[in-house]
């Protein structure tokens, strides 16, 4: 994916907000969380080896990491950046930011991204730091590094691009008719083409990388709560995406696809979900909030298949891989489905700490990160 840009003057804008966390937590403070449900034993029906695991320190809820190529780049929540090698599971090079970070590493393959708690947007790459600037509101979204720039979504749902030669302020489009809570989650940010996409609101909207013009806006949800926290629809990550069209969840409100060329939403689904979909030729994947995963048709978003088998387990993001549909749990399970009928097909373990985002691959290995720090590969047999 290559963003090819020049440069354009933009105007800073600073809006406080009020931050949520994606859980919600406070709101269900004093009532009893429902029991996981049990473990039922599996036959390895999809066997899968553990070919390697290492550990980069506690890992926060935000920190997913960035595949590219056969590298995976980590951050952890101390400030750590490094890049490790898909295949061995060996570092390849380390850089200490030298401060706590609240997103996530986003990366082109040589330059990486991350933002400091302080509101610093820190571009590093093997040989050390490059260049670090001060941002206006807090990130809990990757950068998006490509095109030599990179691209920020902020929380208070403005977009930024940044040249990532020199660190110079290129664009902002500040955010037009937002809600005044946000998420306290990663958001979508991505590229189709030289098309640069991100979530705002309940809206896909994509963005001219040259100048940050918006050329299109698609709604998947509009805010219907009677409250603020009820209206809160912010797209959430993963997207799944095949060819032009892009699959993405609205936090608590819908799932739905859009064509990315003609910036048209062809299906949404209500959706009562907090984390984001995978979509392969036929289907598209996501999770409920109760641990609920379902299956929709691409094509329509008709309904496939839901399976129970994993209510109240803290269920990730799914990931769509060979024969199965994958996703991580709260105790460090991660469980392959059936894209054909969701039937368990197997259960791989890790540290006993909680999957951090979702499973992904790197080339052909099976990798998923723990809040421990705990950073597994597998390769299906």
């Amino acid at each position: 994916m290559s963003l090819n840009v020049s440069a354009a003057v933009a105007v800073r804008r600073g809006v406080a907000v009020l931050l949520l966390a994606a859980i919600l937590s406070a709101c269900s403070s004093g009532s009893k969380r429902p029991e996981p449900a049990p473990l039922v034993p599996v036959t390895p029906l999809v066997p899968a080896t553990r070919v390697w695991s290492t550990t980069i320190g506690p890992v926060d809820a935000l920190m997913t990491p960035a595949v590219h190529g056969q590298q995976l780049f980590v951050a952890n929540a101390g400030g750590s950046v490094i890049a490790i090698d898909g295949a061995s599971g060996q570092p390849v090079w380390r850089v200490e930011v030298g401060a706590p970070l609240s997103a996530a590493v986003g990366s082109d393959g040589q330059l990486a991204a991350v933002v400091t708690r302080a509101n610093e947007l820190v571009l590093v790459q093997s040989s050390g730091e490059l260049w670090r600037t001060r941002l206006p509101a807090r990130v809990f979204t990757a950068p998006l590094v490509a095109g030599q720039r990179v691209f920020v979504l902020s929380a208070d749902r403005s977009v930024t691009a940044f040249d990532a030669r020199s660190g110079a302020r290129l664009w902002t489009q500040a955010a037009r008719g937002t809600d005044p809570l946000v998420l306290q989650q990663a958001g979508v940010l991505t590229a189709v083409g030289d098309t640069l996409l991100a979530g705002v609101s309940g809206r896909l909207v994509a963005f001219d990388p040259l100048n940050g013009r918006i050329r299109w806006e698609a709604p998947l949800a509009t805010p219907r709560g009677v409250n603020e926290i009820e209206r809160l629809v912010d797209l959430v990550r993963p997207v799944g995406r095949v060819g032009n069209q892009v699959c993405a969840r609205a936090f608590q409100a819908a799932v739905g696809c859009v064509d990315t060329s003609r910036g048209t939403v062809q299906w949404t689904q209500p959706a009562d979900g907090a984390v984001g979909v995978a979509a392969d030729a036929d289907r598209v994947y996501g999770a409920e909030r109760n641990g609920r995963v379902i299956a929709w048709r691409r094509d329509s978003g008709e309904r496939v298949w839901a399976s129970d088998a994993l209510l109240h387990r803290g269920v990730t993001a799914p990931l769509a891989a060979g024969r199965s549909i994958i996703v991580g749990d709260a105790q460090g399970f991660l469980h392959l489905l059936s894209r054909d009928n969701a039937a368990m097909l197997n259960r791989l373990s890790t540290d006993g700490s909680a999957i951090v985002s979702g499973p992904f691959l790197v080339g052909n290995t099976l990798v998923a990160v723990t809040r421990n720090g705990g950073v597994f590969g597998w390769r299906p047999e």
